[in-house]
């Protein structure tokens, strides 16, 4: 399916079938995200593919989104809480070694990475860290879309329990906003049939000249 008719295609599904999104799909539009763009590169969040049903369940409770439960795969994007020099050291390693270029070469890069950051307060980059974070969102979006894979992007629900239940502060994570994952219930979905509804370009685009 090409890119624009996938996106015609897709919609924020409301009900789910029991179909199962299978592993290498998954895998796919993992790979996808991971692939997204984000700022220095440093992709300051983690995706947490949550599988245990009991787990959701209890997730599901702090949030109106049935789609938590029935969906056949549930994705939490979480933010770094903080950017910290040993995340910025680590990432510098990362490039010298996949680019196979010495560490120093890197120092400029490094700079700006840690002026650019460090100097900021924790709430300034988890806000930051959340603008890259939904950029992946997007990205998983379009990449669910092109396997004809229904998703669901969700804010609506308690964050902080949310990352209680899934033992996130102590990773250095917050909760910020959830993919679901599978394939629509046509019968019981009112809007799988709608036309989708946008703004005419000549009202969405403004050109410069």
């Amino acid at each position: 399916m090409e890119l624009i008719e996938a996106l015609q295609w897709r919609y924020a599904t409301k009900k789910y079938s029991s179909k199962r999104v299978s592993e290498d799909i998954l895998e796919r539009i993992i790979t996808a995200i991971n692939l997204s763009a984000s700022s220095f590169g440093i992709q300051p969040y983690k995706i947490l593919i949550v599988e245990n049903p009991d787990v959701r369940k209890k997730l599901s409770a702090y949030s109106f989104n049935p789609q938590i439960t029935e969906a056949s795969r549930l994705l939490v994007f979480a933010a770094f809480d903080s950017i910290k020099p040993e995340t910025i050291e680590k990432y510098i390693e990362l490039i010298s070694k996949e680019r196979e270029i010495p560490v120093e070469s890197l120092a400029v890069f490094k700079e700006k990475a840690l002026n650019g950051l460090l100097l900021k307060t924790d709430e300034e980059n988890v806000i930051w860290a959340t603008k890259q974070a939904y950029i992946a969102l997007g990205t998983g979006l379009i990449a669910a879309a092109a396997e004809k894979v229904d998703a669901t992007p969700m804010e609506g629900f308690n964050p902080e329990h949310f990352d209680e239940l899934l033992g996130l502060k102590e990773k250095g994570l917050k909760s910020v906003v959830l993919m679901a994952l599978g394939y629509r219930d046509e019968e019981n979905d009112s809007n799988a049939l709608l036309k989708k509804v946008r703004w005419p370009k000549e009202d969405f685009v403004i050109t410069i000249k």
